[in-house]
């Protein structure tokens, strides 16, 4: 339902747009075989079931839709299937809104209005572009923190195992977490050059900075990779499961740098050809099993039905034409639809129909309903109309049989209480203006009540003529002493009984 609201919306928005109003029927009708919707529902196939490749795409809003028809085997899309809320929906960003998302912004200050927050609780000062020292100055002074830093690895044991060269080390000095203390020990002792350098080289030897990247072993590096392969950025998942030593904020930190290193870039390119290769290695099996639907030619020539030539529309019997394009020859000709029909379509039309999922030109089912005016002619209250209204046209296959399809009947059997109440409370139900107001409840409490009077009204009585019976008492008398209540009548009937001497009337 909420696929064909959609349709209807898109049919309006057609009849607005100047450029969906300059496509023919046939284009809109081939148009609607190359629409998709995507989903995010995954479904497992053989590979058996593989016939070819399409390509399959976003629509473009500045791009002329006829383009679709122009290439063969490709499809677009503009919406979304939800398969559990059942709704279509465009394949469009959203914006978040509310206080989770958009900041407060306070009204804007009036002129020489001083504002009222303490900036200095609010943030933190770590670097002043105003300082006295020059770019030269402050560009010298991180030469000599990397070369601090080179000489304290050359130092420290640990360092020297794992970044045997002066390159290595070097480039582990020349590290982000280098630069960054060197610029805040000379802002932390006001950008005075001398007072700083004592805090890098201080008594005990240089200052090592080292980051995540370096502090982790090579078999934690492993173990990292190992994780990530496994549960993919599940921090929390990676750290309880393979490294419950390292904090979570070492982990994120270390996962950002792992990014940059060229292992990443080798890791990358290596899945991503990986993935092309097993793409390219699905294995298609050759089909060989006979069409069902193949109608066979004799002597393997061009089949013209019943010998009609090229002008040909429409041959009575077993020379039909091509239920899509009305082409009378074809090298192969194809079943199509329901047995009875004795449809067929010709080879060009049979690849569409099996591509497409439809005809190449609109039926008489997909053709725009038109209107048509009431008839003036009053209607008929005999069977013509009631017939008319069960039966379904079809097209004539040239049979002997009837060109009307019957709908499937129904019997409503009434039981034995509902048939009693009709004729016993006739002023509650009004059975024909109940018939006209179908959608009206009945007021059953007030039809059980007006029965359950009749009945203790007709009990109290002490003495009972044989006279005195109503036709109700005698309906009640014939249904107790006769079991054949099976048939329907279309109409009541009255009929006569004799009971004791007595004639009584009871509808049946």
């Amino acid at each position: 339902q909420l696929a064909d609201k959609h349709a209807k919306e898109e049919k309006e928005e057609e009849k607005e747009s100047p450029l969906e109003a300059e496509l023919t029927d046939k284009q809109k009708h081939q148009l609607r075989h190359r629409e998709l919707f995507l989903s995010r529902q995954y479904e497992s196939l053989p590979a058996t079931h593989i016939r070819g490749k399409c390509s399959v795409a976003l629509l473009n809003e500045t791009e002329a839709v006829l383009s679709y028809l122009d290439k063969e085997d490709t499809f677009f899309y503009s919406l979304v299937y939800d398969p559990t809320q059942k709704t279509l929906l465009a394949d469009k960003g959203e914006i978040r809104v509310g206080p989770r998302f958009q900041a407060d912004v306070p009204d804007m200050l009036q002129e020489g209005e001083s504002d009222e927050w303490d900036q200095s609780k609010l943030e933190e000062k770590l670097w002043d572009p105003d300082c006295p020292l020059s770019s030269k100055q402050i560009d010298q002074f991180l030469v000599v923190a990397r070369a601090v830093g080179t000489f304290a690895r050359a130092l420290d044991c640990s360092s020297s195992v794992r970044q045997p060269s002066l390159h290595t080390s070097a480039a582990a000095a020349s590290r982000d977490i280098t630069l960054f203390h060197a610029m805040d020990t000379l802002h932390r002792h006001g950008y005075d050059l001398s007072s700083a350098l004592s805090v890098l080289v201080p008594s005990g030897g240089p200052v090592l900075c080292r980051d995540e990247m370096e502090e982790w072993s090579a078999s934690e590096a492993a173990m990292f990779e190992e994780a990530l392969e496994k549960y993919g950025k599940d921090f929390n998942d990676i750290r309880q499961d393979f490294l419950p030593w390292k904090s979570l904020t070492s982990i994120i930190e270390y996962y950002y740098m792992w990014k940059t290193t060229d292992r990443y870039v080798q890791q990358k390119r290596l899945k991503a050809a990986e993935a092309e290769s097993k793409l390219k290695q699905v294995y298609i099996p050759t089909y060989n099993k006979p069409n069902p639907n193949q109608i066979s030619v004799t002597n393997g020539k061009m089949a013209t039905v019943n010998g009609a030539g090229p002008g040909a529309y429409h041959a009575a019997g077993g020379g039909r034409a091509c239920e899509s394009c009305y082409s009378m020859q074809s090298a192969q000709w194809y079943s199509w639809g329901p047995p009875n029909m004795q449809c067929r379509l010709c080879v060009s039309c049979w690849m569409y129909w099996k591509k497409y999922g439809g005809l190449k030109m609109p039926s008489r089912a997909e053709a725009p309903e038109e209107k048509t005016p009431p008839s003036p002619e009053p209607r008929s209250r005999g069977h013509g109309p009631r017939q008319s209204s069960h039966m379904v046209p079809v097209r004539n296959s040239g049979s002997p049989k009837s060109s009307t399809k019957t709908k499937q009947a129904f019997l409503l059997q009434a039981t034995r209480l509902t048939k009693l109440a009709r004729h016993m409370c006739r002023d509650v139900i009004r059975l024909r203006r109940a018939a006209r107001r179908p959608f009206v409840p009945i007021n059953c409490g007030a039809i059980k009540a007006d029965c359950f009077g009749i009945h203790t009204s007709t009990q109290s009585s002490p003495h009972i003529s044989q006279k005195s019976f109503s036709i109700h008492a005698c309906h009640i008398l014939y249904m107790s002493t006769h079991t054949r209540m099976h048939i329907i009548y279309a109409f009541p009937i009255l009929q006569a009984r004799v009971y004791d001497g007595c004639r009584m009337y009871a509808y049946i």
